[in-house]
């Protein structure tokens, strides 16, 4: 048997994203920049794409662009912001959770003039509004909070920062980095007073290599890639019309039975934590409620370091994540877990398990019963 629970560093294409992706590779493969019929019938498929897109989040369908993904999404929106609207301050608040595609623009900033204040989270990873309405002065331009934490699964009040940003400066820009938490809940940003927010395809069964960036409409922002002035100056470079398709119909998909999915998710999470918990040495971390993301479950086990239990499972078709899956092959100590006050001993013990439309009981079952026969053996072995 096989079990994939590393579904927030990727999930499997939709069936239908995979078929139109096909059709536009073999048949409809005309440059959407091109005059004629072939190029015409291109620029069709990225009018739908964003008409599915503006739908699921309730905007409009010029205020969406296209990128290559979260990491591009993210940067455009913290880059392109900050150098629009420099004049105005060049103060930036982000939290000490972030992913590294905001992590790491936001460090580049600071390097090149730009003042950064981290907000604090608690133990189960979530902001304090008081610390954000404290931080804000009248030179703060951009303010980046991720709505989903990917390692724990923390749900940010993305709503309620919203208003205290905009009550203090209604130039203060806001961008949400949504990547783990479209497709799992809905998200309206004119409510929310979001000005940015990114997303990225393939967390949402729809294809790598796929994302956009939601603009409001008449937010300051500058091109970080320039060319040929595709999306209207905006981000130059023939649009990879057959990812934006694909993205287009997996937005469509995972929006159109949202509620029953995540119902059947947050069911899925509550058995999993009630039965890995019951193995000795194991602890989940952050929210074990339905406050937290319906798929996202950070389990560490005492005395096994993360590497040695996601090589375990392996082995047995099992595969979970160590901390983020994002960066690169080899894990690195979690700044998410320090922040959370995670102990020492477990900053390294600790996996990331993750869900999707698609995960069965069956595949958890499975998992928590190898864990069950693997862990003890393994923690026989614990470092002293």
């Amino acid at each position: 048997m096989e079990a994939y629970l590393d579904n927030s560093a990727t999930t499997r294409c939709s069936e239908k994203a995979t078929a139109l992706m096909i059709e536009l590779l073999t048949q409809d493969y005309g440059n959407p920049s091109s005059l004629h019929m072939k190029g015409v019938v291109a620029e069709k498929y990225i009018t739908e794409a964003k008409k599915k897109i503006a739908k699921t989040l309730k905007v409009q369908e010029k205020e969406i662009l296209f990128t290559s993904g979260g990491t591009e999404s993210n940067n455009l929106a913290i880059l392109g912001s900050a150098f629009a609207n420099q004049r105005a301050g060049k103060h930036i608040i982000t939290t000490a959770i972030e992913h590294a595609s905001v992590g790491s623009p936001v460090a580049f900033l600071e390097e090149n003039g730009f003042e950064v204040t981290r907000l604090s989270v608690d133990k189960d990873g979530v902001i304090s509004l008081e610390e954000l309405k404290n931080a804000l002065r009248p030179d703060t331009i951009l303010v980046t909070i991720m709505q989903v934490n990917n390692e724990i699964g923390a749900v940010e009040p993305i709503e309620e920062a919203g208003a205290i940003i905009k009550s203090a400066n209604p130039n203060t820009l806001f961008h949400v980095d949504a990547i783990q938490s479209y497709g799992k809940m809905r998200i309206n940003p004119k409510k929310a007073n979001i000005d940015l927010l990114s997303v990225s395809g393939h967390k949402i069964h729809g294809p790598k290599g796929s994302g956009f960036l939601y603009i409001k409409e008449k937010t300051k922002i500058k091109p970080i890639i320039f060319g040929g002035g595709q999306q209207k100056g905006m981000r130059s470079g023939t649009e990879n019309v057959p990812a934006i398709a694909g993205l287009g119909a997996a937005a469509e998909e995972i929006y159109a039975n949202l509620e029953e999915n995540v119902s059947r998710m947050h069911e899925l999470r509550n058995y999993f934590i009630q039965e890995v918990e019951q193995i000795s040495g194991v602890s989940v971390n952050g929210k074990k409620t339905d406050e937290n993301a319906p798929h996202v479950v950070s389990v560490s086990i005492k005395g096994v370091r993360a590497e040695v239990i996601l090589h375990t499972l392996e082995d047995r078709n099992i595969y979970v994540s160590a901390g983020s899956a994002c960066s690169s092959n080899k894990p690195a100590i979690s700044s998410t877990l320090k922040s959370i006050g995670l102990p020492a001993e477990l900053l390294d013990s600790t996996v990331r398990f993750s869900f999707s439309i698609h995960t069965t009981k069956e595949e958890l079952d499975y998992a928590l019963s190898v864990m069950r026969e693997v862990i003890p053996m393994l923690q026989k072995y614990t470092r002293h």
